[in-house]
Formats: structure tokens, C-alpha cells, sequence
């Protein structure tokens, strides 16, 4: 059975997997808008505090999967994806037919290409469906979400994605979010690195970093980076939002993609060593713009 084949049936009840740091303000936004929507957690002090907010929850992967309708996924990582899929009680086994699985976390392209596969076998559609734009974005419901599958699967999908986000793209095939995904990781992780660097040299000339920061705002310089995570840079901020931690797992996916067709990426390169300076110091769990103390410790400004 092809994925074109797949057919659609009731997806108007929405079972969210994984209601972290993303995952949890998505939810809210489906749920202000009117979607039926469940929530499965594997932490059980998670799904408490849901169900103080009066969020509906389940609690085994097995009940998740139970009703025919929409399954979002927004997990960390490829293993966490798959296991959901295709582990013991997982959605390959117990989704019924004529459902939607949308996979919302950043993963290995093949990886979901792998499990579109399995899933349309049973008759279950699928696309993939990353996101950019943050917590602040999660929260606001304006995340761009760049989806991967079929006409008919991203047709599906779109009403339920349009909770969540305000750029809502059809990248392609399976797999192809994942590929938009990637480049705007490398992307991402280029802008901090290139803001971190004009700050550190601007902090050695001890210039008003503030006024520094606005001129350039105003400039071909500007960009969503010096915007929003530009004032914490210049306080010294590295509170987590996206964590560092995650920002090297997406950087190591695209380094994979890109080793995988014989791309030399040397930007993606010098970016993945200087996050993996950071973590070495123990910035895993803060947020991908600490990564301007690499940039202190390397300048000797750490006190400045």
C-alpha cells in the first residue's frame, strides 16, 4: 500500500504526546481553540498539573493510542519518536486505521520515512512537522511549521497545525520538514554565533552594547536572533529557552545529513565546536544564546 493510498478518516480528536517546555504551551493553543484534544506524558507529575488546568490526559501509550483521530508527537529525539511509534504498545500497533500521526519533533529524516512506511502499511497516514520560532513562539501560536507528506496527509493536518503556528508549509514528501528543519538549525546556530562574536568585540572596545545593538537592529544586521535573544546576550542572560543541549542534538542532525551526501558544511562545523565548548563548561541545560561566555572565556571577558 502506497501513503497516497492512505485513507483519512476522523481525525478531529487529538491525542498530544509530550508536553515539555514546547510541547505544553502547543497544547494550550490547541485547546483556546476549541480542538478536542488529550494529553500522554510519561512524567506523572506533568500530567497532574494538566489535569489541575483541566486538560484531559491519558495514562499509558497505549490508551493514547487507542482512538481513531490526530496523534501529535513533540519529543526530544529520534530514539523518543521511534519508541513511541514503533515500541512495545506503540502507535504502529494500536492506532486504528483511517488516523493521522504528525510528528512535530526535530529527527532524522530517515527515521520518519522509516515509520511513514510502517504506519501506511496499517492504513495510518503521517507527516512530519517541525517547528521554528521558540518557546516565545510556542507560546504565542506563532510557530512556522514546515511539513513533510502527501497532499491528502498535509491537507489533514493543516486545520490542526494552524492552532499553533501562522506559517504552516508543505516542504514535500516524508522526511522533507526535516530537511527545512536542518537549515534553519544551521541558520539559527550561525546568527547566534556571528551576534555572540560582534558582541564579544564590541564589549573589548567597551562601546554602549545597548546602542550598538539597535544601530545594528536597524541594518542589514538585523535579525529575529538580535532581536529577541540580543538583550539577554547583553545582560549575560543564559537562562534556557531552547536549551543548548537540544541545539547540538539538532546541529548533529544536520551534520549526519550533510555527511550522508558529501556536503562540506565548514560554518556547521566551526558552530557544532564552539556549542560543544560550551556544553564541555557545562551550559548543556541553558539556553543556545549562553553560548556567548564561549566567546567570554575565549576573549578573557568573563568580568567585563
Amino acid at each position: 500500500m502506497t501513503q497516497a493510498s492512505t485513507q483519512l478518516e476522523d481525525v478531529g480528536l487529538v491525542t498530544f504526546i509530550g508536553a515539555g517546555v514546547m510541547g505544553l504551551p502547543m497544547v494550550r493553543n490547541l485547546k483556546k481553540g476549541g480542538v478536542t484534544v488529550r494529553v500522554f506524558d510519561v512524567r506523572e507529575d506533568v500530567r497532574n498539573a494538566l489535569e489541575a488546568e483541566g486538560i484531559a490526559v491519558v495514562a499509558t501509550l497505549a490508551e493514547a493510542g487507542a482512538a481513531r483521530g490526530t496523534v501529535i508527537a513533540m519529543l526530544p529525539d529520534t530514539p523518543d519518536v521511534r519508541s513511541v511509534v514503533l515500541g512495545p504498545n506503540g502507535l504502529v500497533e494500536t492506532l486504528p486505521e483511517g488516523s493521522l500521526f504528525v510528528d512535530m519533533s526535530t529527527i532524522a529524516p530517515a527515521a520518519e520515512r522509516d515509520m511513514s512506511e510502517r504506519l501506511e502499511a496499517r492504513n495510518i497516514a503521517m507527516v512530519d512537522a517541525p517547528v521554528s520560532g521558540g518557546v516565545i513562539g510556542a507560546v504565542n501560536g506563532t510557530l512556522s511549521i514546515m511539513v513533510g507528506g502527501t497532499d491528502t496527509a498535509f491537507a489533514a493536518a493543516r486545520p490542526i497545525l494552524a492552532h499553533m503556528g501562522t506559517t504552516i508549509l508543505h516542504a514535500g514528501g516524508i522526511g522533507s520538514g526535516q530537511v527545512f528543519k536542518m537549515c534553519n538549525q544551521l541558520m539559527v546556530a550561525s546568527h547566534i554565533q556571528a551576534m555572540c562574536e560582534a558582541f564579544a568585540l564590541a564589549r573589548a572596545h567597551e562601546v554602549d552594547l545597548t546602542l550598538m545593538s539597535n544601530a545594528l537592529r536597524g541594518g542589514a544586521a538585523g535579525s529575529w536572533m538580535l532581536d529577541n535573544l540580543g538583550p539577554k546576550v547583553i545582560a549575560k542572560d543564559g537562562s534556557a529557552g531552547f536549551r543548548i543541549d537540544l541545539q547540538l542534538k539538532d546541529l548533529k542532525l544536520a551534520n549526519d545529513a550533510a555527511f550522508e551526501k558529501g556536503v562540506p558544511l565548514p560554518g556547521l562545523a566551526v558552530a557544532t565546536s564552539l556549542y560543544l565548548e560550551a556544553r564541555a563548561h557545562g551550559e548543556g541545560s541553558n539556553g543556545n544564546q549562553a553560548l556567548f561566555r564561549t566567546f567570554d572565556r575565549l576573549a578573557n571577558q568573563a568580568e567585563r
